[in-house]
């Protein structure tokens, strides 16, 4: 690869040898982990829908309404420890832990491994994925393997092309951490020029069961049944198109097989890279790099921690990633991949931070489908979070679940620590970023209005409680996962919760055709307390009296109104801001999850501090986070598969390059240090305009803005840049846009 091909890919000179090095592919539904060893040339084959049942599937939030009012009058009155015991003595159950499918086997049949044994180098070996079109390849002394998830026919295909191959194929269930008590099921059939290897699992105590087919089919050779898979011999190539499906009962394996495509490799590439590589291109990130840096293979690029080619290769691998996980549901905490049955943290989405934060450059880095995979999610569980808002809070309207497996949205995380039944602002932070989308788009889904109409009427039921100074009381309340120096972890006032309740009151009656009702809501929401600033000049994580502030934390929860609400912004709000950043500089990054950093970095990125937020992208970036494979993992040392750097790091870049709310777009609002040119092309802003940005080191840039619809927007610049508007001669005054028309801004230095 040259030149530009190294951003839009990466390479490896040797096969995976860990799972968390395998090169990924996929299509929102079916994933794959490709090892390219012709020794053993292993697929993982992975799928959104397996989870494994454990008896959450089955749970029902409690009735715990009629507890609610002790529990408040207790906090009120200054009880520090009421809330252990709301809801004590029930299990923590973890939701169902998502698990890897089978991988399928391509081992040499044992007379036709070179005599020079496994230990010695391969021959031309190289292993690449191209972001661009999916394709992942191994190629190694004339053998070359080709994997890709299509889009287009929901399959795993892999073409392997030789001279005479000769090996044995295989459906292989036993992966780490699988349960010992399968039910495992297995059909192999030849066909002509062919065969076709299914493979049942059955869950322990469950009806649920997935299987797996795979269809072979050889040019040339001999096919004949081995063992538990099938034999070829002599052939030219093989093409293996693979599905999963999980389900009750049993399937009609015939039919499942019938229902794939027939067709050939290159047309089933053409059919895939036709929906692939126009999602992929419609934004990107070019910098200042070095060609020979450019041309390293990606284990030993990530070495290069100040190095603008690698941040140029993982924006390109973290929107290829996010987009490769995003379909029937937006990605988990493992993307859509795992290679263990013990996945951490049930490799569930988690939702008080890890999801947005994966997500957040969705709308801003032209990814439609990952919102829509976002929404499919969050409005296929509205019904459980009514049960959740009704059974433990006694209200109308929606709760959302700190955790869900993607299949049940009822809250079911019950202990003294981490109380997160009690967390009320999820349905609000869940809801932003469909909110972000609606912007964007500039098409607002029904249902989205239904759903911030319902993130309302819960506010509506349950702020009837008023403290001291006479304002309404957010009581119980919950700070994720965080608590109080000098209390425990339920308290009053959390100052997330504030900010969803304002949001959801304000947002909601801006889009309520009732007058009557948008009037109520926007009444209750000026009843609500302020922010409240600390003794250390800080934004206070709980804005009410008393409670300590605990900084050495990797939740930045209470900074929701600067990223991503923008209710607290340098521009409207210059205290509050002053005061949100002092409660930046004071906040630790604890046990350094890559979240907690990126996280980080996104906040200083709103309030103007590039230094700050390039220290935030430093620490993941020199942190030893990312596997060969560029997904990374969630401590330092590559500790633990996950998801959240690699799929959040393209929006800490946007956001420090480019900001903007449905009136106002902010330039160089915080660059980065260390990357003083480039080219970020294809971001969509919320007022409805395309965006191409070029930025020097001598501090000029220029902003292309593509209008889709008619806007007038505030432009803010950053470090004190001058404006000039190209288009129209005007410097100062609101940018007034018309769809259509191209406008072009020149920034200058002071």
């Amino acid at each position: 690869m040259t030149g530009r091909a190294h951003i839009d890919g990466t390479w490896e000179p040797r096969p995976a040898v860990r799972w968390e090095d395998a090169f990924l592919g996929g299509n929102g539904r079916h994933g794959a982990m490709v090892y390219g060893d012709p020794a053993d040339d292993r697929v993982i084959v992975n799928h959104h829908t397996l989870v494994r049942p454990n008896g959450s599937e089955h749970l029902r939030p409690p009735e715990l309404a009629h507890r609610l009012d002790r529990l408040r009058d207790a906090l009120l009155a200054g009880g520090t420890t009421a809330g252990e015991q709301f809801g004590a003595g029930r299990p923590l159950v973890w939701v169902q832990p998502f698990h890897p499918a089978f991988q399928t086997r391509i081992r040499p049949v044992p007379a036709s491994v070179p005599a020079h044994g496994d230990d010695a180098p391969l021959t031309g070996y190289r292993r690449s994925v191209d972001f661009a079109t999916g394709e992942i390849t191994a190629v190694c002394a004339g053998r070359r393997s080709r994997v890709l998830v299509s889009r287009a026919d929901d399959v795993i295909v892999q073409s392997v092309t030789g001279p005479g191959l000769a090996v044995d194929l295989t459906l292989d269930h036993a992966l780490p951490g699988a349960p010992p008590r399968l039910a495992i099921g297995r059909s192999t059939v030849l066909t002509p020029g062919g065969g076709r290897l299914a493979l049942r699992v059955g869950y322990p105590d469950s009806e649920s069961a997935y299987t797996g087919v795979t269809v072979v089919r050889a040019d040339g050779g001999k096919v004949s049944v081995s063992g538990e898979g099938i034999r070829v011999e002599g052939a030219r190539s093989l093409l293996l198109i693979t599905r999963v499906r999980r389900h009750a009962g049993d399937l009609d394996l015939a039919a499942e097989c019938a229902a794939l495509p027939r067709d050939d490799y290159p047309t089933l590439l053409a059919r895939h890279r036709s929906l692939h590589r126009p999602a992929f291109e419609r934004a990107s990130l070019t910098l200042d790099a070095d060609p020979a840096e450019r041309s390293l293979p990606g284990s030993e690029l990530v070495r290069l921690s100040d190095s603008p080619a690698l941040l140029e290769r993982l924006f390109a691998a973290g929107r290829y990633h996010l987009l490769s996980s995003s379909g029937v549901l937006p990605p988990r905490l493992t993307g859509l991949w795992t290679g263990d049955w013990n996945t951490a943290w049930s490799g569930a989405f988690t939702t008080n931070a890890n999801l947005n934060l994966q997500i957040a450059s969705a709308a801003a880095a032209a990814l439609p489908e990952v919102s829509l995979a976002h929404a499919a999610l969050v409005y296929g569980q509205l019904g459980d979070w009514r049960d959740n808002a009704r059974a433990i809070f006694g209200a109308r309207g929606i709760v959302a679940p700190s955790h869900t497996d993607g299949e049940s949205g009822h809250t079911r995380h019950f202990q003294p620590a981490y109380p997160l039944h009690l967390w009320t602002a999820g349905a609000d932070w869940l809801l932003a970023p469909l909110l972000e989308h609606a912007e964007t788009s500039g098409v607002t889904d029904p249902r989205l209005v239904e759903a911030l109409h319902e993130a309302a009427l819960f506010y509506e039921d349950f702020l009837t409680r008023t403290g001291p100074d006479g304002a309404v009381a957010l009581v119980p309340s919950y700070s994720p996962e965080n608590r109080p120096a000098n209390a425990s972890w339920v308290t009053v006032n959390a100052t997330m919760d504030l900010a969803a309740a304002r949001h959801a009151l304000t947002v909601s009656a801006d889009r309520s055709p009732d007058r009557p009702v948008a009037a109520r809501r926007r009444e209750l929401a000026s009843r609500l307390p302020d922010f409240r600033v600390n003794g250390a000049g800080a934004l206070a994580e709980w804005a009410w009296p008393g409670l300590e502030e605990n900084d050495d934390h990797r939740h930045l929860s209470h900074l929701y109104p600067v990223w991503p609400l923008d209710a607290i912004n340098p521009y409207d709000t210059p205290e509050l801001s002053a005061a949100a950043h002092r409660a930046l500089e004071l906040r630790g990054s604890e046990n350094d999850s890559a979240h907690g950093h990126l996280h980080h970095a996104l906040v200083a990125a709103r309030l103007r501090d590039g230094a700050r937020a390039s220290a935030a992208l430093n620490a993941v970036l020199a942190g030893d986070f990312f596997h060969d494979s560029l997904m990374s993992a969630h401590y330092p040392g590559r500790d633990v598969y996950n998801a959240d750097a690699a799929h959040a790091l393209p929006a800490a870049v946007i956001e420090s390059l480019v900001q903007s709310t449905p009136h106002r777009l902010a330039l160089l609002p915080a660059p980065l240090t260390g990357f003083p040119g480039g080219e970020l092309r294809g971001i969509r802003t919320r007022f409805g305009a395309g965006l191409d940005l070029r930025w020097s080191a001598d501090g000029t840039a220029t902003a292309v803005l593509h209008p889709t619809r008619d806007a007038r927007v505030d432009v803010r610049t950053g470090g004190g840049s001058t404006l000039t508007d190209s288009s129209a001669g005007s410097t100062g005054a609101p940018l007034e846009l018309t769809a259509g028309v191209d406008r072009v801004l020149e920034l200058g230095p002071r």
